[in-house]
């Protein structure tokens, strides 16, 4: 959710910040006083296109910025800005790093939904149909073991594709791949082979200097007159003088310590020496086993790793060529199993979209009952696709329908309904999913288009229930609305040459002018009593 909003030099707004509540936090202003730069601010937070017409007059950029956390947790918060310069260049950052307007979009913008009678993606597009009803329906996993099998009969045809093609290659690609197996199963490397003979090789080739140097490290070490006699040495003339003064005595122990040490390297060393034995005929037999491995990954390389998978690949064109039939037979009987398997999950999603479509748009009728929208309803259509348009959102097209009454036709929302219709059945159908639709902010703009008496009451209450479910930012002509509002913001215009949009919170006797304002346009002494008792009522 939003925990803060910093704005500058946005439309009319020289500098403004919004700390929006958890819950319901409503904008009230006269119109035209710049309600609308707001949303336009949220919109750049959450990725979506700018020019220079959002700059204020006489700024050389714009910018906004934003923290954000989900949920409670603010361990997990979120800090972006964006800033439009006054030439049209967009430039964003995302918890202190450059980043894109499209980074924005897929962080910032599953977290905010922007519901303005022009901004209703989700709901006039029939692509998010299928998805807002799984939410609803909580189809997840058998919307999952449908797209896990689609996955599956997609990898299975890919396979017999390659098998096809590989069956059918040509007598130059058959006769590559001969060429290639005999060439490598000639050498017949092992794997590891070629980093061995590479060491040992290294080793060989300059045994002379590694025997006379390991060799004399030994004696400097452990012969006479080395490293060890000396040591003895000392740790007797130290442990002579500990008699005298005791605390000497953890030198001496020390060397000893030092002594265990050396006596193992010069063992070791003296080991090695010993073991330095390169005959002529194993260093040029071994030369020539390594001359051939590079001679390969000159051939198939330029690794050794490549030269496996050359050998593999061919060696697998030849096997498929040579037993075409067989394959071809096994791949497409595998492919047939996994298109049953997919038809059983197609046909268990269908039955429960269908199951939950109408619950669905039962429960979005509800909502819309109670908003006063009469006898309108939305329709959830499921139907079955042909097998050809299966894809990742499922085996059956999901469609929202809207019908204004019980005699009019159901038509598809973007040709019927008005805009002020768009936004209520948005809002119910934001009520009907609660928590599961995964938004954790909604800032709705113009919901209240049209809408007065008992159903601003209704409008009101609903938009305090979606609450509980979610952030939501209400910019709002309703007193009714503004009346129930958690936090509650004035929006104004200063007058004179160069007008500036101000922002500011209203509470006690200032919030109770605006609810008035709201009422009758002035603040009466009745519309005065009336705002007191609508935000009393919301108190108790």
């Amino acid at each position: 959710m939003i925990d803060e909003i910093s704005v500058s030099d946005i439309a009319l707004i020289r500098e403004a910040s919004l700390s929006p509540s958890p819950a319901l936090t409503v904008l009230t202003g006269e119109t035209g006083a710049g309600k609308t730069a707001l949303v336009s601010a949220v919109k750049l937070l959450v990725g979506e296109r700018a020019d220079a017409s959002a700059v204020r007059e006489g700024a050389r950029s714009a910018q906004v910025s934003g923290r954000l956390f989900p949920g409670n947790d603010e361990a997990d918060d979120l800090v972006v800005t964006r800033r439009i310069g006054s030439d049209g260049r967009s430039r964003a950052t995302l918890n202190g790093a450059m980043a894109s307007v499209s980074e924005l979009a897929r962080t910032v913008g599953p977290r905010v939904e922007l519901c303005g009678q022009h901004e209703f993606q989700a709901l006039l597009k029939p692509a998010e149909h299928g998805r807002i009803l799984d939410a609803w329906g909580s189809l997840g996993e058998v919307a999952e073991a449908y797209r896990a099998a689609l996955a599956t009969v997609r990898e299975r045809e890919a396979a017999l594709q390659a098998l096809r093609e590989q069956a059918h290659s040509t007598n130059a690609q058959l006769d590559e791949a001969r060429f290639t197996v005999a060439q490598i199963q000639a050498v017949n490397p092992q794997g590891g082979e070629y980093e061995e003979l590479r060491d040992w090789l290294s080793r060989a080739e300059n045994a002379e200097t590694l025997a006379r140097a390991s060799h004399g490290a030994a004696e400097a070490l452990s012969g006479d007159g080395g490293a060890l006699d000396a040591l003895n040495t000392a740790i007797a003339l130290i442990d002579e003088a500990a008699r005298a003064d005791e605390s000497l005595s953890g030198f001496a122990s020390s060397l000893r310590e030092t002594c265990y040490v050396v006596e193992d390297v010069a063992r070791d060393m003296g080991s090695y020496a010993s073991s330095i034995d390169f005959d002529a005929a194993s260093l040029a037999e071994a030369q020539d086993r390594l001359g051939a491995l590079m001679g390969l990954m000159h051939s198939f390389g330029p690794t050794m790793e490549a030269v496996f998978e050359r050998w593999d690949e061919a060696a697998a064109l030849l096997e498929v060529a040579d037993n075409a039939d067989g394959h071809l037979a096994r791949a497409e009987r595998e492919l047939e199993e996994a298109e049953a398997a997919l038809a059983e999950a197609a046909e268990a999603y269908d039955a429960a979209r269908a199951e939950a479509a109408p619950r669905f748009a039962a429960a979005v009728g509800e909502v819309l009952s109670r908003l006063e929208m009469g006898s309108a309803e939305l329709v959830c259509t499921v139907a079955p696709l042909a097998r050809e348009a299966w894809n990742s959102h499922g085996s059956a097209s999901v469609t929202f329908e809207f019908k204004p009454g019980k005699s009019m036709q159901a038509r598809p929302l973007a040709r019927i309904a008005s805009g002020g219709e768009i936004s209520r059945v948005m809002l119910a159908v934001k009520v009907a999913l609660g928590a599961k639709d995964g938004t954790e902010t909604l800032v709705f703009d113009e919901v209240d288009a049209g809408v007065g008496g008992s159903t601003a009451n209704a409008l009101a209450a609903v938009l305090a229930e979606l609450s509980r479910s979610h952030q939501v930012i209400v910019i709002t002509h309703l007193a009714q609305v503004a009346a129930l509002a958690d936090k509650h913001y004035r929006v104004t215009k200063t007058e004179g040459d160069a007008p500036e949009t101000q922002l500011s919170v209203v509470e006690g006797d200032e919030r109770v002018a605006e609810v008035a304002r709201l009422l009758s346009g002035t603040a009466t002494e009745t519309s005065l009593a009336h705002a007191r008792e609508l935000l009393e009522a919301h108190v108790s």
